[in-house]
C-alpha cells in the first residue's frame, strides 16, 4: 500500500517531505502532472480536467492507494469535492494557512500577506475562507505566479529570484506584516530568499504541517515507531524520466533547506 501525493508539478515534494518526516515507514508515490504544470495561470475548467484525468491515472497505478494527499491548494480548490464524491478512500486537501497567520498577528497590530496562484486567489473557496477568519480585516492577497515556474527550473536563490521578489512586493510596505503565507506548494522552497529580502520579524507559514496533521488524523497515527524507511516512486504524467530524476533531486535539496530552517529555529 501506499499514500499518493499529488501536485501539478515538484511543489508538492514540500508536502512530501513532511509526510515522510511523520511517517517515515510509509510507502509514497508521488504523482507530478508534468503535461500541464502549472495549474495556477489555467482556467478553472482546465485545471479541474487535468487534476480529474491525474487521479485517475493515480488509482490505476500498479500498488494500491490507501489514501491520496492534494498537495496543491489550486487543485484542492478547484475539485476536491469531485474527487472526493468519485473515490471512496481519504483524500486530503490543503488550503493556505490563513487561519494561523491571523490568530498570530490579531493582536500585534500588524498585517498578513497571503500569496498563492492567481487561481487560487480568485476562486470562493479562499474568499469563503477569508470571511470566516478575517474578523479584522488584516489579510491582503499577492499572487506569484512567475514563482512556479522559476521553481520547476530548480531555480531556489540567484539575482533573478530576489528580482522577482523585489518587483512583486513593490507598493507593500512590508514593515506592516507580521506573517507572510506561502499558499502555494511550490513557494516553501523560496524560505531562505524570502528571509534575506524580506524584514527580519516577518514569520513564513506554509500549510504542509497541517495538511499531514490531518492525514495522520485520518489514518488514525500519531507517531512514527518505525525503524525501516519506506519507498517513494515518483510518477510523472508525461513519462519523462527526466523529470523523475528533477524531483529526486529536489526532494534532496528541499531536505537540506528543511534541515536548515530547523536549525535556524
Amino acid at each position: 500500500m501506499s499514500i499518493a501525493v499529488f501536485d501539478s508539478g515538484m511543489g508538492g515534494l514540500s508536502v512530501l517531505h513532511e509526510a515522510r518526516e511523520r511517517l517515515p515507514g510509509e510507502n509514497f508515490l508521488y504523482y507530478a502532472d508534468t503535461l500541464h504544470v502549472p495549474y495556477g495561470t489555467k482556467p478553472k475548467e482546465v485545471v479541474k480536467d487535468c487534476v480529474m484525468t491525474s487521479i485517475r491515472h493515480i488509482m490505476e497505478q500498479p500498488e494500491r492507494v490507501s489514501a491520496i494527499v492534494i498537495a496543491c491548494n489550486t487543485a484542492t480548490s478547484i475539485a476536491i469535492q469531485d474527487i472526493r464524491a468519485a473515490y471512496s478512500i481519504p483524500v486530503i486537501g490543503m488550503e493556505p494557512a490563513v487561519k494561523p497567520a491571523v490568530e498570530w498577528n490579531r493582536n500585534t497590530g500588524r498585517r498578513v500577506l497571503v500569496t498563492a496562484t492567481p487561481l487560487t486567489l480568485r476562486e470562493s473557496k479562499y474568499h469563503e475562507l477569508i470571511n470566516r477568519v478575517d474578523d479584522q480585516a488584516i489579510v491582503d492577497s499577492l499572487p506569484l505566479p512567475g514563482l512556479v515556474e522559476l521553481c520547476e527550473g530548480l531555480r531556489f536563490e540567484g539575482e533573478d529570484v530576489d528580482a522577482y521578489f523585489r518587483k512583486a512586493f513593490r507598493g507593500f510596505q512590508l514593515e506592516e506584516y507580521g506573517t507572510i503565507v506561502l499558499g502555494c506548494t511550490h513557494f516553501p522552497f523560496y524560505r531562505k530568499a524570502l528571509r534575506a529580502l524580506l524584514p527580519k520579524h516577518i514569520r513564513l507559514v506554509d500549510g504542509s504541517r497541517g495538511t499531514v496533521n490531518r492525514l495522520l488524523e485520518v489514518l488514525g497515527r500519531t507517531t512514527a515507531s518505525e525503524i525501516e524507511r519506506g519507498d517513494v516512486r515518483f510518477v510523472s504524467s508525461d513519462g519523462s524520466e527526466s523529470y523523475v530524476r528533477k524531483l529526486e533531486t529536489a526532494l534532496k535539496l528541499y531536505a537540506l533547506m528543511a534541515k536548515d530552517e530547523e536549525a535556524r529555529a
